[in-house]
């Protein structure tokens, strides 16, 4: 059975470390997300995390559960991240365009940690706070409540999926993400017309867009299924 968690003003360590460190749970977190992105998710041990913070390793125990509960807190730190300085301007498309370009940039410029964090749930304030807020966008618009549910959840599951694509693209050593990327040119580029027409007229095309990503034009195509959507139901209430 796991030891609960210390509360948080019993928590905190009286006296820094030799270093003169003091820790928190914000410190572990940020010093969690350096060390993922410099050495990858085999390089976060408790061990590792401990010797980084020139703490001992235990002392991890106080704020966190376990390494899969700091897992979720640097998901819900990401979040954070995404939400910090956003305010709703009430216009529903561009402030869900917002949340999701925010949400989705926070966790590319973490690719080692959105690799661990986009399939999980929290249950964490940040996350409530985007849930929340993606909610009560939608509810404020005039979407009906199941359809706001069904939009809430496409638009989440959209846009993690996406993170979560190109974050592992962008993990890739860099010999081969260039190796991948050439592929639209070396191999679909150079295709015979003959056997591959559709490819052979699409190929420059394809070599432009599809090193990039695609989530802002997947993100429209939601927000214009959304608006037709609401624009359906307005014209369909009595």
């Amino acid at each position: 059975m796991p030891k609960p968690v210390v509360p948080e003003d019993k928590r905190r360590r009286r006296r820094p470390t030799k270093s003169g460190t003091v820790l928190s749970e914000r410190l572990i977190v940020e010093t969690a997300l350096r060390m993922l992105r410099e050495h990858g998710s085999a390089g976060l041990t408790a061990r590792r995390l401990g010797l980084a913070l020139d703490a001992d390793p235990s002392t991890l125990y106080r704020y966190f559960r376990g390494m899969d509960d700091l897992t979720l807190a640097i998901g819900d730190a990401l979040i954070g991240q995404a939400l910090d300085g956003w305010e709703p301007t009430g216009q529903w498309r561009a402030d869900l365009r917002a949340v999701g370009l925010r949400i989705h940039a926070a966790y590319v410029a973490h690719p080692q940690a959105a690799a661990l964090t986009t399939s999980r749930v929290t249950g964490r304030a940040n996350e409530l706070a985007a849930d929340e807020a993606v909610l009560d966008i939608l509810r404020t618009a005039g979407f009906p409540l199941s359809d706001t549910v069904r939009i809430y959840h496409a638009f989440i599951d959209q846009t993690l999926a996406f993170a979560a694509l190109d974050a592992a693209s962008l993990a890739l050593p860099s010999e081969s993400l260039r190796a991948d990327e050439d592929v639209w040119r070396s191999t679909y580029g150079r295709l015979p017309c003959a056997a591959y027409p559709r490819i052979a007229e699409a190929a420059p095309l394809l070599a432009n867009r599809m090193v990039n990503s695609a989530y802002p034009t997947a993100l429209e195509m939601l927000l214009d299924s959304a608006a037709a959507q609401l624009s359906f139901s307005g014209s369909a209430a009595p």
